[in-house]
């Protein structure tokens, strides 16, 4: 009966709440409010736009890839600023792997976990994720930012303290927020700060040290042997966000901590699978198995979310068979960042960071960056400035990222035209 009702509704146009007309026009609220917010929030966007950091989003027609393209009729155009570190998101096995999943599967769960949503896939993602950071246990997220905002309130009480760096990724800040332990933040890889926190948090039940493992907006690499030492040193557990790291940083990919051997130092490590591992979506947290069991009973994003869909699960899946089958593509990434970090430095750029595929051109001033990446893509290249609130004022960038994929060729072509876009607005002399 109320099948038949819905549907003579439905034909009769009237849906409910929010479908419109039916003839695809759209709806205004109405009403002082209405209008008073309007004009408040198109006020405030005339603002951003009027500072230049107003962040357009550029269409892309084709696979994510070195070489794109745009909606409207740009093509071959080379992409350096996707965080598609290796490449895999369209590698052909990725790709099947997902069709297979997707097929075996179906679309999504329609559940959280705990409900009626875990598949076999997801256990076996997790098993695989553990084993590839050799830690005992894993628990899926929709995203690292999940798995950031989910840990901190389930681990940590107000006897408790988190020492956070200052330049640590939002997600981590907010993570930090919903929690109620003491809050401590130190200066950005400064450890006599970080040690002087340490000393004040000794009166604190347990001590947390919360880092990026690469630090996404400046390339630069946490000092993790020095936290580990002061973590050592002051009893306390360490916990890195390695989204910037897992895949490529390391001799093996697994990501900072096994590139300044102190994989048996950390405790818990966050990552994503939406970046070098397939590049589609979903986080992760891996470390000792009581604390993914109360995760699994805690964490507020884990419980009131989706399961991954089983096609993300299916490509992150075989992004982290082909990186545990061998560590080719890993380690092509040194010699390609090198190159494009030496040429840029004796074209006469400022590159912050070090030795990591992210590679920020550092310009001052928003316009320009903003001025300079649209001029970089009437060259055919695709790099984003980036601007407060990003970044801090007065540190513009446009950041550029390497990929495993990026040919020397390609890689030449982008300091070419940096160089004379550089040149035309005044960054070079």
């Amino acid at each position: 009966m109320w099948r038949g009702a819905a549907w003579r509704l439905l034909r009769a146009g009237g849906g409910g709440a929010g479908t419109g007309t039916g003839t695809g026009t759209p709806r205004a609220a109405s009403g002082t409010a209405a209008a008073q917010l309007r004009r408040r929030l198109e006020s405030e966007l005339e603002d951003i736009r009027g500072a230049g950091t107003w962040k357009s989003e550029r269409v892309i027609a084709s696979r994510q890839g070195p070489h794109l393209r745009l909606a409207g009729g740009g093509a071959g155009i080379l992409n350096f600023c996707a965080n598609n570190y290796l490449g895999l998101s369209s590698h052909p096995e990725v790709i099947r792997a997902a069709v297979e999943a997707l097929e075996k599967f179906g679309a999504g769960l329609s559940s959280v976990r705990f409900i009626c949503g875990t598949q076999s896939i997801h256990k076996d993602l997790e098993e695989k994720i553990a084993r590839f950071h050799q830690r005992e246990d894993a628990i899926l997220y929709a995203s690292c930012f999940d798995a950031n905002a989910g840990i901190f309130e389930a681990l940590l009480t107000p006897e408790d303290a988190v020492l956070s760096d200052e330049l640590n990724h939002a997600s981590i800040i907010d993570g930090i927020r919903l929690c109620k332990a003491n809050k401590y933040r130190y200066k950005h890889m400064d450890m006599q700060d970080l040690e002087a926190k340490l000393q004040d948090a000794q009166k604190h039940r347990l001590r947390l040290v919360a880092t990026d493992g690469a630090f996404s907006m400046d390339g630069d690499i946490a000092p993790l042997r020095e936290i580990c030492q002061l973590a050592q040193k002051y009893d306390a557990l360490v916990f890195i966000d390695e989204c910037h790291a897992t895949g490529f940083l390391g001799p093996n990919g697994r990501g900072t901590d096994e590139l300044l051997g102190v994989m048996d130092k950390v405790t818990i490590i966050n990552s994503t699978l939406g970046k070098a591992l397939g590049g589609a979506a979903g986080g992760y947290t891996t470390g000792p198995k009581p604390l993914i069991d109360l995760l699994r009973q805690r964490s507020r994003p884990y419980l009131f979310s989706n399961s991954l869909p089983p096609a993300v699960v299916g490509c992150a899946s075989k992004a982290l068979d082909l990186l545990m089958e061998s560590n080719a593509i890993a380690q092509s990434m040194a010699a390609k960042t090198q190159r494009f970090r030496s040429k840029m430095t004796a074209a006469g750029f400022t590159i912050s960071g070090k030795d990591h595929p992210i590679c920020p051109v550092m310009l001052g001033d928003a316009r320009l960056a903003a001025v300079m990446a649209e001029d970089m893509l009437n060259r055919g290249i695709y790099v984003i400035g980036f601007s407060y609130p990003v970044v801090p004022k007065g540190k513009a960038r446009i950041r550029v990222q390497i990929s495993a994929v990026h040919s020397d060729e390609d890689i030449d072509r982008c300091v070419e035209a940096f160089t004379e876009v550089g040149r035309k607005h005044g960054a070079l002399p």
